[in-house]
C-alpha cells in the first residue's frame, strides 16, 4: 500500500512546489501593484525568489547525500507552510525577504522530487512519468490563480489555503515515506562538467523558469491593461496551466518515441510562433482561453522533454550534479525573467509576448548548435 501511495504523495508534493509560484506570483504582484510600487520593484520582489534558489543550489547534492529525502522534504514543507503564515501578519517591505525563503525551500522540493522520481522509474516509462511530473508541477501554478479568484486577493485567506496544502503535502510524505537511493552517495559533478554534459536541457530550464515566472508576474497585468477585469485576467493563468497539465501527456508519449533532443527544437519553435500572435488572439476571451491552453501545454513540453533526457542519459553522481546545475538554472531564469518582463512591459503594451517569442526563437537557433555537442 505505500508503495502505491508514495509516487502520489511526491507528486501531490510537487503540486505544492509550483503552487509557490502560482499563488504567491500573481497574489504579490497585484498586493504590490495596489501599494503603488512600480513594474520594476515588482518584477525586483519576484526576483528574490531567485537569489533564494542560488543560496541553496551550490549545497544541495551535499544535502542530498547528508540527509534523506524525507527529511529534507519534511523540512521544507514545513517550512513554506511558515513562510506562507507569515506573509499574513508581516508588512509588505519584507515581503522580500519571505519571497526569498520561497525560493530556497520550494527549490529543495523541485530538485528532490525529480531526482527521486528519475532513479525509481524504468526508461520505458521514464517520458509518461516525467510529464505527470511538469503536469502536477503545473496544476500548482494553475492552482494558484483558481485559489485567488475563489477567495479574493485581499486579506489572508489565499495564504492560509496554501498553509494547508503544505502541511497536507507534509503528512503525506511522512505516510508514504521516501527511501533513500544509494546511487548517490559518491560526489557530484560539478558546475561547469554538467553544463558541458547537458548544454542543451539546462538552456531549457532556464527559458522555463524565465518564461514562467515572468508569466505568473505579469500575464495577468498584460491582460488587465488590453481591458480585462482582474478576475478574468487572472483566469488566463489557470488556463494556461490546465494547458500545460493536460497536454504533458501527448508530450511524455511523444518524448518516448521520438528523438528528443529534436522533439524540444520543434516545441519552441511553436511556442514562439503562437506567442508572437497573443496581442491579435487577447482581443476575443474565448480565442485567448483556447490559445493560451495549446500554448500552455506545447511550452511546458520543453522542460517535460529536458528533464526526460537527461534522466535518460545519467546516472547517479552525474545525475546528482546535472540537476542541481538545472537548480542554478532554474534560479537563473527565475531572476531574470521577471526582470526582463518588467522592462519589456514598460517599454511596450505587448512586451510580454515579444520577449516570450524572442526567447523562444533564440532556445531553438541554440538547440542547433548545441545537438552537435550533445551528440558527441
Amino acid at each position: 500500500m505505500l508503495i502505491s501511495w508514495r509516487p502520489a504523495a511526491i507528486l501531490f508534493a510537487v503540486t505544492v512546489f509550483g503552487l509557490t509560484y502560482g499563488l504567491s506570483s500573481p497574489l504579490i504582484a497585484l498586493r504590490l501593484h495596489e501599494a503603488g510600487m512600480s513594474e520594476s520593484l515588482i518584477g525586483l520582489n519576484a526576483a528574490m525568489h531567485a537569489v533564494g534558489v542560488f543560496m541553496i543550489a551550490p549545497f544541495l547534492p551535499a544535502l542530498f547525500r547528508r540527509f534523506s529525502p524525507q527529511a529534507m522534504m519534511l523540512v521544507s514543507l514545513s517550512a513554506l507552510a511558515l513562510t506562507f503564515a507569515l506573509f499574513a501578519v508581516i508588512t509588505l517591505p519584507y515581503w522580500f525577504l519571505l519571497r526569498l525563503g520561497l525560493g530556497l525551500f520550494s527549490e529543495i522540493i523541485m530538485v528532490q522530487t525529480e531526482t527521486w522520481l528519475n532513479d525509481s522509474t524504468v526508461e520505458q516509462a521514464r517520458g509518461k512519468v516525467l510529464a505527470l511530473y511538469t503536469a502536477g508541477m503545473s496544476l500548482g501554478f494553475a492552482t494558484g490563480p483558481l485559489i485567488l479568484v475563489a477567495v479574493g486577493s485581499d486579506g489572508s485567506a489565499a495564504f492560509f489555503v496554501a498553509v494547508a496544502l503544505a502541511l497536507f503535502a507534509a503528512g503525506l510524505i511522512f505516510a508514504t515515506r521516501m527511501p533513500r537511493f544509494e546511487i548517490h552517495s559518491e560526489a557530484a559533478e560539478s558546475f561547469l562538467t554538467s553544463l558541458k554534459l547537458a548544454s542543451l536541457p539546462i538552456a531549457a530550464t532556464v527559458l522555463n523558469a524565465a518564461v514562467e515566472v515572468m508569466g505568473m508576474n505579469f500575464l495577468s497585468l498584460y491582460a488587465i491593461k488590453l481591458g480585462w477585469s482582474e478576475s478574468a485576467a487572472t483566469l488566463l493563468i489557470s488556463v494556461l496551466m490546465f494547458g500545460a497539465i493536460i497536454l504533458q501527456l501527448p508530450v511524455g508519449w511523444l518524448a518516448d518515441n521520438v528523438n528528443r533532443l529534436a522533439l524540444m527544437r520543434w516545441l519552441a519553435c511553436v511556442a514562439a510562433a503562437l506567442a508572437f500572435i497573443w496581442p491579435f488572439i487577447l482581443t476575443v476571451p474565448l480565442l485567448a482561453y483556447v490559445l493560451l491552453f495549446i500554448w500552455g501545454g506545447i511550452f511546458v513540453g520543453i522542460y517535460t522533454v529536458a528533464i526526460t533526457w537527461v534522466g535518460e542519459q545519467f546516472r547517479g553522481a552525474q545525475l546528482a550534479g546535472i540537476y542541481a546545475a538545472m537548480s542554478v538554472a532554474w534560479g537563473a531564469g527565475a531572476l531574470i525573467g521577471p526582470l526582463l518582463g518588467g522592462l519589456a512591459m514598460r517599454l511596450s503594451t505587448h512586451g510580454l509576448p515579444w520577449l516570450t517569442g524572442s526567447l523562444c526563437v533564440l532556445f531553438a537557433v541554440y538547440s542547433l548548435q548545441a545537438r552537435f555537442k550533445m551528440r558527441r
